[in-house]
């Protein structure tokens, strides 16, 4: 009998569970949250009661303590570079470092779930560098970041801005991208990078990508030039009986 019980005593807890979760009672999500390097971030929570005492904390280290018979309290190296606000409860970061990435939450009566927020900190884009070759026939083009960048490499989005008289193909990487070489090379191709916070543009005139018609006369006039100079020296040159 006990044994028979154990799946509907299950279901039972689980519908609970779930009950909470619609009421928003309790919450396992943690929200994540993107800040700047040297710029500020502000955790935001709610509250079903007026606070009469907030802990932050960054992981199982506080944060931030505060409570209505004291003042704010700040911790470690959050000291001078944090502000509670007693009234919402909201708790704003000043100058990030890389070193701020963490996992951060509120503890208080007054709020119905403790709210969980990943922190994820971004240093800027740099700019891209946009190159070009002609392969047969088609126009590849590359989208690098050639300065050292290592913050949340695997948060950079490439995307290609291409004019409506050229076709761009998609390559074997989001980076790259092809065009043809029969297209309107007068035309400005765009590669644009971009993250949850940055986004850097950088753009290549396909003209540059394809030997002009004059280099190629150039070229020409190269391989001819040696031999008409030989030519005329012989014709002046005395002849010897």
């Amino acid at each position: 009998m006990a044994a028979g019980s154990a799946p509907g005593w299950a279901v039972g807890a689980l519908g609970v569970v779930c009950l909470l979760l619609r009421l928003d009672f309790i919450s396992c999500d943690s929200q994540v949250i993107y800040g700047a390097v040297n710029k500020n971030v502000t955790l935001y929570t709610s509250s079903f009661k007026p606070f009469k005492e907030i802990v932050w904390k960054r992981g199982k280290d506080k944060v931030v303590e505060w409570d209505d018979q004291s003042e704010v309290r700040a911790f470690l190296s959050f000291k001078d570079r944090v502000h509670l606000d007693t009234v919402s409860g909201n708790l704003t970061i000043f100058k990030l470092t890389r070193s701020d990435e963490d996992e951060y939450g509120i503890e208080s009566p007054s709020v119905r779930n403790n709210s969980k927020f990943t922190l994820k900190v971004i240093e800027s884009l740099p700019l891209p560098t946009l190159s070009c070759a002609l392969t047969d026939g088609n126009i590849t083009l590359q989208c690098v970041i050639l300065e050292a960048y290592d913050t949340h490499v695997e948060l950079i989005q490439y995307s290609w801005d291409c004019p409506s008289t050229i076709q761009c193909q998609s390559g074997s990487k989001p980076s790259e991208a092809y065009v043809t070489k029969e297209g309107d090379l007068s035309q400005e191709i765009q590669c644009i990078i971009s993250n949850p916070l940055f986004r850097r543009t950088t753009s290549i005139l396909l003209s540059t990508c394809v030997p002009s018609d004059n280099t190629r006369h150039r070229f020409v006039l190269l391989a001819i030039l040696p031999a008409l100079i030989c030519g005329l020296l012989f014709i002046k040159s005395p002849v010897v009986w």
